[in-house]
């Protein structure tokens, strides 16, 4: 919101010698972000004055157009003679009144203007643009020319108010009463300690049976709409300077007397209104929820599909305005233009003052990406009281600026509503800030807030129609303490109890962390926002628990509503930006919570901030919120080992994958059982199903592999990516972290290598655990060496797996027979489960 201090002063008696930084520093103080303090004409330097344009001449022979003009300043140039000026602007004639700086001026930027020759001629100034005076743009991208009752002569500077200070603050989402001039004001005259001229206290006729049809049929969405009709207004009546200027300074362009007006109450009291031309209105203004598949062209000449529950103004056609965003096109003010032909200009306006419900304009506005000054002042919350002022301020504007007649009858629909009341301990600030306020200044601080305050140890408070950001005691303790000054707050660092340091499960996620990165991953830190889509791209079954996501009331984006319940949806689009920027060769790796909703949805209760919450207050915190695993995921493309003059390197592959899953059970201690799987994105014959051992009973806890080729396709990634998650929460609680020293024995190792045929489709974990179990204690490790396959040695459908086992005893060595007898068990016990033969 941008505030120009010659405006402020207009509601509050500001001591001359205060400056837009000092009212900057009390603001700040006071709450509010200003960021910054624009300083307008602050080395302008004149003499810049009113001209009028005498003669004009026509320079032949240049590669642009050229015009030497004589312009009369009055004595302003000590002479009274015409100033002789060459211009290259063509949108003013002989007879205008245009700004003219002379020589000895400086423009903005420093740049002085002095009498110099140019295109044959010597041209003893310049006539001013708005951009050449610091102005910014006003729409015309030429030359300012002023009404024709301007007199010449005039000193431009305060013509055209250059020299002021704009205050620029960034209003957060909950203030939405310092979206306007009226509610800054209100902050300064509270910091000051100054009385406020409110100018919204206007004297305003009360509704009568005179005023234009109006019929609101959802008044949850709309409960209240003021109209009231002008008629007569001169189409050639143009916007007034100090109109127009008002209106650059908070940075809006000057469009038409009516819908200038229409801004400049809205930026002055915060309340958005809209002005239909009367004319194009057919029938009784209306308030409902569209109708699914209705159309309407809104202002900015874009047709618009509409949803059931967007909140529309209609007339007896249909939809004529999105309610709260934008107005359509249909009943729009038309300008008079002398160049169109057949265009009548808008004589009688309807003016629109209502107030819409805050979510459903929010919702409008983001389902049709349409972001409008109107829309940013109702999502955050407009004083409905203010409705009414806000059309009469409008209507006594257009009376007097454009020479029309307000008719006498006025249309108020209002829904009977009660103020809002909330219950206060007199002493609660002093609770929640540590700091002894008393009674009287909270009831002092809360009445500068415009809260009406009864009661002596328990307050009674009646909060302000323009802040309904104030709900509940915790509110208006902020209230008080911000007014008194944050600055004033003691300052009490925290004592953290000495020696304790990171917890176990996160000294485990740090080491998972390192691990990784030693075996080359680089961490990725990516969003928890997804789509649903992506859940078809990944290829997930349609009753797959993971597409049970939780969704957000207020994404950051509406393409992405829902919270992540796996940790690849982020990872592969991170893959993808890297890979599509010419890194092909990549492993990533991220930890993180994913989401996932309770059968049961329970509201979570405000914790207290008076005093440190309990256990069962974060039980039942807990409780409300979904449930947040933590998962580990890697994912990989392109070489794994590089190519180079020690070899030819190797890409990476599923083995790689399942590799990142016994790391990362390794460091947590966890035995990890590994066997043939199928899932979701990943290869069907390239995948791992990862499971652990929890209380006796085997449970999945991920997956690793190759991913599937349409998956890569679909999104776009690298031929042959593969990717490993597993859930890091259940690890943890089956792992031993506590450090194991290796054992060293003094006996030698008893080695003996068996190869096993087994059908194709027997996987390898399997006959390797009948092999383990098999050999009982001695076996020290087993490793399969080898995989072989050749249907006229082995026969079709037959595979030959080699294994190493290493046999060892801790209190003696091991004879032959010993290590033979083991290993002739362990054969047995593999053939006897999966069918395996001696291989020759």
């Amino acid at each position: 919101m941008r505030v120009p201090l010659s405006w402020l002063r207009e509601y509050v008696d500001l001591p001359a010698t205060e400056t837009g930084r000092d009212v900057q520093a009390k603001l700040i103080s006071a709450g509010l972000e200003v960021e910054t303090v624009e300083h307008l004409g602050a080395d302008l330097k004149g003499p810049l004055v009113v001209g009028q344009v005498l003669t004009i001449e026509e320079l032949e022979g240049f590669k642009k157009p050229i015009r030497f003009c004589t312009v009369d300043v009055g004595r302003a140039n000590g002479t009274g003679e015409p100033q002789e000026i060459v211009c290259g602007a063509r949108n003013f004639s002989v007879g205008d009144k245009v700004v003219v700086v002379l020589p000895g001026a400086t423009l903005p930027g420093g740049f002085s203007i002095s009498a110099r020759k140019t295109y044959g001629k010597v041209s003893h100034g310049m006539i001013c643009s708005s951009d050449e005076l610091g102005m910014g743009d006003d729409g015309t991208h030429g030359i300012i020319v002023l009404p024709p009752e301007t007199e010449v002569g005039k000193d431009a500077v305060e013509l055209l108010e250059l020299v002021d200070e704009v205050l620029d603050i960034a209003v957060t989402a909950n203030r939405g009463d310092c979206l306007s001039i009226r509610g800054v004001a209100r902050e300064t005259a509270i910091a000051y300690g100054l009385p406020l001229r409110d100018p919204a206290l206007l004297d305003v006729p009360g509704p009568n049976a005179f005023g234009y049809p109006v019929k609101v049929s959802d008044p949850a969405g709309c409960d209240r709409f003021t109209a009231r009709t002008v008629t007569g207004l001169s189409p050639e009546a143009r916007s007034p300077i100090w109109l127009q200027r008002r209106l650059q300074k908070v940075g809006m362009r000057s469009i038409s007397l009516a819908v200038d007006v229409t801004n400049y109450v809205m930026m002055e009291l915060g309340q958005p209104l809209h002005a239909y031309d009367r004319h194009q209105v057919q029938g009784t203004i209306g308030v409902r929820r569209a109708q699914e598949g209705e159309k309407i062209v809104t202002l900015d000449g874009v047709e618009r599909k509409l949803h059931a529950e967007d909140l529309v103004i209609t007339d007896d056609r249909g939809p004529i305005g999105l309610a709260g965003v934008m107005g359509g096109a249909d009943t729009e003010i038309a300008d008079h233009d002398p160049a169109e032909e057949g265009v009548a200009a808008t004589t009688d306006v309807i003016i629109e003052a209502a107030h819409f419900d805050q979510v459903s304009v929010a919702r409008t506005a983001r389902r049709h990406k349409l972001s409008s000054e109107a829309s940013r002042r109702f999502e955050r919350g407009v004083d409905p009281q203010a409705a009414s002022a806000a059309a009469q301020r409008t209507v006594d504007l257009l009376v007097l600026l454009a020479g029309g007649t307000a008719e006498a009858g006025v249309t108020e629909v209002i829904a009977p509503s009660a103020p809002h009341t909330i219950t206060l301990a007199a002493d609660h600030p002093d609770k929640v800030a540590g700091v002894t306020y008393g009674r009287e200044t909270v009831v002092r601080r809360l009445q500068e807030v415009g809260c009406d305050v009864y009661g002596q140890d328990e307050l009674i408070v009646t909060v302000p129609s323009w802040r309904p950001d104030l709900t509940d005691p915790n509110d208006l303790a902020e209230e008080v303490i911000r007014l008194e000054g944050y600055e004033n707050l003691p300052s009490t660092l925290p004592r953290p109890p000495a020696g304790r340091g990171l917890t176990g499960r996160q000294r485990l996620h740090r080491r998972i962390g390192r691990a990784l990165a030693g075996a080359g991953y680089v961490e990725a830190l990516n969003y928890p926002f997804v789509s649903e889509q992506v859940f078809d791209q990944l290829g997930l079954e349609a009753d797959d628990p993971a597409r049970r996501v939780v969704k957000l009331v207020n994404p950051l984006s509406d393409e992405e509503p829902a919270l992540r319940t796996s940790l690849l949806p982020g990872l592969l689009a991170a893959l993808r930006r890297n890979d599509g920027r010419g890194s092909h060769d990549l492993a990533l790796f991220e930890t993180g919570l994913v989401f996932q909703p309770r059968d049961a949805a329970r509201v979570a209760a405000n914790l207290p901030v008076d005093r440190r919450p309990s256990p069962d207050d974060i039980a039942a915190l807990n409780a409300a919120l979904p449930d947040q695993p933590r998962h580990v995921a890697v994912v990989l493309a392109g070489a794994r080992e590089q190519a180079g003059w020690w070899g030819k390197g190797r890409p990476a592959d599923w083995a790689d994958a399942v590799e990142a899953a016994r790391t990362v059970a390794r460091e947590a201690g966890a035995e990890l059982g590994i066997r043939k799987g199928q899932y979701g994105p990943w290869h069907p014959g390239r995948c791992a199903e990862l499971t652990v051992t929890v209380d006796g009973d085997e449970r999945v806890v991920g997956h690793a592999g190759e991913l599937h080729p349409r998956v890569l396709k679909t999104l776009g990634l690298p031929a042959r990516a593969c990717a490993m998650e597993l859930d890091l929460d259940v690890l943890e609680r089956v792992g031993d972290t506590v450090p194991q020293a290796p054992s060293i024995s003094t006996f030698p190792v008893a080695t003996q290598d068996v190869a096993l045929v087994v059908d194709a489709y027997v996987p390898a974990a399997d006959v390797e655990a009948a092999l383990r179990e098999g050999a009982g204690e001695l076996l020290e490790s087993i490793r399969l060496f080898d995989v072989y396959e050749n249907a006229e040695q082995l026969g079709e459908g037959r595979k030959s797996l080699a294994y190493a086992l290493r046999f060892r005893a801790d209190d003696r060595t091991l004879t032959v027979d010993e290590a033979s007898a083991a290993r002739e068990a362990a054969v047995a016990l593999a053939t006897d489960r999966t069918g395996a033969v001696l291989r020759g």
